[in-house]
């Protein structure tokens, strides 16, 4: 398994972590606020289990290989270790925290590159800890949640002679930005939607600063402040660092990058006037602010600021948008001479598209499908308007926004699927139509220019459909709907559009779920997982395909609902192109489930590569796979009116 976790840099809010933590001791200290992004360079690593020991061989980003790390996966030999310090102590820390919570076995992590500086307020040590923390998350499925993640790596951390604060192992949520709060122990994240890209640089100034010093003179000023210095480092790092962050976060949710500019021109001002008196040696940082003030650079940029502790150590800028950020980093190469960073903090690219699986033989409502494909059966909807099930399927996926639909199709059924969308009626037969469907033949061939029909000849498996449709998705989001459910709303929003909503809010491939009865659960798909803030979408956790009563009971209830009840399958996905990578290497490999190449487990791997969320749909999916469920789906899908 292949294993990538980037570096982080903190936007706003430096110090803010640790100075939060002083409020268990001095509650009127403010709580601490930042917001962090990942950087594109990290630490990139290839894992297998290992039957006794943890084996760890590292490249630090000049190259250089680290003398292989072999030990007994024991507790005492990996405390040992990590007590020892230096570059591999973060990893024997993590390893041991590991063994501690957790019943594993070994690990080999073989660090195949590491292209993220260290020691540049990057948290290249972090990366290492949240490395190893997901490392054993994925090969021995601990179902460990990003956040969870997070706080076993800064657990591993903290057992080595680092005295890390809790910003860094936030590099744990990849390049999302969040928004972290510290007060006292506790810690709460919340990741901000981004609309539009953003471009950031950020400049390795190649200079000394004592980061221990820093942190020494700034501690000083906590818990209780006794001079106007200290009280100056304690309103910067509390109110005034809130009213800064606070404001960050709303640019971030604009895509606002001139404002995050302003804010970032705002911070380092006040931390020079605030900060720099504590520790004058290493804050008044001049080559920080020769860098920040280089003329060249400013037709570029909206603004810049220190990174990290602050001093000479990191600084990053805002540019203005692509274009500029190419003609900045060429003036920092020309004129400063001096390494730099590219990073881009991308927008949650919305699903256009939709795939529809369609290419089933629907062996459960034979004999009738050897005349009907089942996609091809009549309903009539809300409004009273006969239709075959594809076409409800489709508009489905319009209410949403989508605007390129795929459906896959079997050769010999391509022409049956085209007469619905691409043919109108002979032109006898349109003028006996009332002028409504003389209109609605319209919209048909309006909608029929929106569809791409793609033909799966060897019925291989759901997995294998979705596969098939990998060149046409190209690389985006896509929205996924099973060819044989119907669906209808219990809010002005379609199911559909419910469901692209959580993706944008959060950012990961999203499931669709609904509650389903213990003695029910066992004809679903099934997901468990924790309850996100808003208690509406759940961070997953495990996908079970068709669980027993037994099964789901044991290892799939989920704290705030009732007893045998459960979550299952709705029938909608919005999925990142990731699960392709997975869908590859499954019909690359012949790995088959009950002899077809299915999806479930493919998307298992997307949650433990990227997290995965399901989102409980205020709606009711209707299922036409069997003779019963047909029946039932002719009289409950006509009871609500719909558009169209």
């Amino acid at each position: 398994m292949k294993i990538f976790v980037p570096g982080r840099i903190c936007l706003f809010g430096e110090h803010s972590d640790w100075a939060g933590g002083y409020r268990r001791i001095n509650a009127e200290i403010s709580k601490g606020y930042a917001v962090i992004a990942g950087t594109n360079q990290g630490v990139h690593a290839e894992v297998k289990p290992h039957p006794s020991k943890f084996i760890f061989r590292a490249v630090l980003d000049d190259g250089t290989e680290v003398e292989p790390f072999e030990l007994p996966m024991e507790r005492e030999a990996l405390l040992e270790a990590a007590e020892g310090g230096g570059f591999i102590s973060y990893a024997a820390g993590v390893a041991y925290q590991v063994l501690t919570h957790y019943r594993v076995r070994g690990l080999e992590i073989t660090n195949t590159l590491t292209d993220l500086p260290v020691k540049k307020g990057l948290s290249s040590s972090a990366a290492v800890c949240v490395l190893v923390a997901r490392a054993f998350n994925r090969i021995y499925d601990l179902k460990l949640t990003v956040r969870g993640e997070m706080e076993l790596a800064y657990m591993g951390e903290i057992t080595t002679p680092s005295r890390c604060g809790r910003l860094d192992q936030g590099c744990a949520y990849g390049n999302r930005p969040i928004l972290m709060q510290f007060d006292g122990d506790l810690i709460d994240v919340k990741e901000i939607s981004v609309p539009q890209d953003l471009h950031f640089i950020l400049v390795d100034l190649m200079a000394s600063k004592d980061t221990k010093e820093i942190l020494n003179r700034l501690n000083h000023c906590y818990p209780f402040a006794e001079d106007d210095i200290q009280r100056n480092v304690q309103q910067y790092l509390g109110p005034i660092n809130q009213d800064i962050v606070d404001g960050s976060v709303a640019a971030i949710a604009a895509g606002d990058a001139r404002r995050l500019g302003e804010l970032m021109q705002k911070a380092q001002s006040a931390f020079d006037a605030n900060m720099q008196p504590a520790c004058p040696s290493q804050l008044t940082a001049p080559a920080l602010h020769r860098v920040l003030n280089h003329k060249a650079l400013q037709p570029y940029i909206y603004g810049g600021k220190g990174v990290g502790s602050q001093g000479d150590g990191t600084a990053q800028f805002i540019a203005r948008d692509r274009d500029a950020q190419k003609k900045a980093i060429e003036i920092i190469e020309r004129d400063l001479k001096l390494p730099w960073l590219e990073l881009v903090i991308r927008s949650g690219r919305r699903g256009r598209k939709a795939v529809i699986p369609a290419a089933g033989f629907g062996t459960r409502l034979f004999p009738a499908t050897k005349a009907v494909k089942k996609e091809l059966f009549p309903v009539v909807d809300g409004n009273g308007r006969a239709k075959p099930v594809i076409l409800s399927i489709v508009e489905e996926a319009l209410s949403a926004g989508i605007e390129e639909v795929c459906i896959i199709v079997q050769s010999q059924d391509r022409d049956l699927f085209e007469e619905v969308f691409c043919t109108p009626p002979a032109i006898e037969n349109f003028n006996k139509l009332s002028k409504e469907h003389q209109k609605y033949c319209e919209h048909l061939m309006d909608i029929g220019n929106r569809i791409t029909f793609l033909s799966q000849d060897t019925q291989d498996g759901f997995g294998h459909a979705v596969h098939c449709t990998k060149d046409w998705v190209g690389g985006e989001p896509f929205l996924l709907l099973l060819g044989d459910h119907l669906y209808t709303s219990r809010t002005t929003d379609s199911c559909a559009r419910q469901l692209i909503n959580a993706y944008e809010s959060v950012g990961q491939s999203v499931v669709g779920v609904e509650e389903t009865a213990g003695k029910d659960v066992r004809h679903f798909g099934c997901v468990t997982g924790t309850w996100k803030d808003d208690n509406h979408t759940l961070q997953v956790s495990e996908f079970a395909e068709k669980p027993d009563h037994a099964y789901a009971s044991e290892h799939l209830q989920i704290e705030g609902m009732n007893n045998d009840t459960f979550l299952t399958v709705f029938g909608q996905y919005v999925l990142t192109p990731k699960v392709f990578d997975f869908l590859d290497e499954h019909i690359r490999l012949n790995i088959r489930e009950r002899g077809e190449f299915q999806l479930t487990s493919c998307l298992d791997r997307v949650r433990k590569e990227e997290g995965f969320s399901a989102c409980r749909v205020d709606g009711q999916r209707h299922d036409i796979g069997n003779p019963q469920a047909y029946i039932k789906t002719l009289a409950t899908f006509a009871q609500q009116p719909t558009e169209g």
